[in-house]
């Protein structure tokens, strides 16, 4: 099974960047191999005092460094996948390769606004935003959250609205690409409006061009995010900020301090604690695969006796996006991709089983990933 952690780390490096010990050794039996992490980027944002970096803390296992104020901190977590070790009992590879989220704390925002657009800046690259709000007695939630939300919205409309001024004094001039310019700027200025109108842009209808920018620009506000209500450890009522968000927004409410100091104990211990205090215990597992899910991301397998892997792939993509995924040159030399389930492969126990019960698949290029997906593409 998955280990119980996330939680119990000495910090290591990984690419540049810190990684949790047990990991390096990840599972017991027949999944003690060397270990690879590949990242996809999610921002941790919020104004200053609201805990995010508390939740970076208590997500990654590295402490918040106060030499980064200023800048980002990042660290890896695997998102954590049930399937792997039914996989490992049958392949027993050699190495293990996870899926895994770069969690990247920002520098918190103040609530003058100051400063905000160069730091929200710095996370442009994110896949997907977590928003930490203070949801503590003195902290007035709504406001923070519909602040936060304005900030975002700012610092995109001065990224656009430079960008227009740009365009504007480029066409003053005879220009080889004008064309270009003016098509560009016809997309641009209808986004200009709806943002200086306070308007995010997520669910707006877009053309083709405006898609292409908004993907270029890596505008804050079309990104997906959920929302992170820091509690206080005897909140309540925590249903009562569901009302803040969406229906479609993600909330979670985490009294943030009593997670990251009940980390530090032992599982047991913690247990105990959680039942002795009548707690629901909080899973940072859970929010990884939360954050995943948000991104619009899912995970597929690949799997074999020299590798087991999972891998992320935005939801929606074919077997050829997978194959590209993989290497391009999979992608420039697909045949098939031969496809069986993992769930149905852990309960039958081998390939030949699955053969036998006619549960492997051949798929054509277009054919669209699903959840449990193993794939072993056919190429020339």
């Amino acid at each position: 099974m998955i280990p119980d952690m996330l939680r119990f780390f000495t910090p290591r490096m990984f690419l540049g960047i810190a990684l949790p010990e047990i990991f390096l050794n990840w599972g017991t039996g027949t999944c003690d191999h060397h270990l690879e992490i590949t990242p996809m980027k999610t921002g941790i944002v919020g104004y200053q005092g609201s805990g995010k970096s508390t939740l970076f803390e208590w997500l990654t296992g590295e402490p918040s460094d106060p030499a980064l104020a200023h800048t980002i901190q990042s660290a890896m977590v695997p998102i954590p996948e049930a399937h792997v070790d039914g996989l490992c009992a049958i392949y027993q590879p050699k190495k293990i390769t996870m899926a895994a989220l770069e969690i990247v704390d920002t520098p918190g925002l103040s609530r003058s606004h100051e400063g905000s657009a160069q730091k929200l800046a710095l996370i442009r690259e994110a896949g997907c935003l977590v928003i930490v709000v203070a949801g503590f007695a003195d902290n007035d939630a709504a406001a923070d959250l519909t602040s936060f939300e304005d900030d975002l919205l700012l610092a995109d409309l001065d990224l656009v609205a430079r960008r227009i001024e740009r365009i504007e004094e480029q066409l003053k001039k005879a220009r080889a690409n004008r064309e270009e310019l003016s098509e560009e700027l016809a997309a641009l200025e209808p986004l200009r409006d709806v943002l200086e109108n306070g308007e995010a842009l997520r669910g707006l209808e877009l053309t083709p061009v405006q898609q292409r920018l908004i993907r270029a620009f890596q505008l804050l506000s079309n990104k997906p995010r959920l929302v992170v209500i820091n509690v206080s450890e005897d909140e309540a009522d925590p249903e009562k900020y569901r009302e803040l968000v969406p229906d479609e927004t993600p909330l979670l409410t985490i009294p943030l301090d009593l997670e990251r100091e009940l980390s530090q104990m032992e599982a047991s211990e913690r247990t105990s604690f959680y039942e002795e205090m009548g707690l629901t215990p909080n899973d940072p597992q859970r929010l990884v695969r939360v954050m995943m899910e948000t991104s619009g991301q899912m995970l597929f397998f690949t799997a074999g006796d020299k590798e087991v892997r999972t891998w992320l792939i935005p939801r929606g993509s074919t077997a050829l996006d997978a194959a590209d995924g993989i290497h391009t040159d999979l992608a420039k030399g697909f045949i098939r991709a031969e496809t069986m389930n993992v769930e149905d492969l852990i309960r039958l126990g081998s390939e030949r089983e699955i053969k036998a019960h006619d549960l492997m698949r051949a798929e054509h290029k277009d054919y669209v990933i699903q959840d449990g997906d193993i794939l072993l593409i056919r190429h020339n």
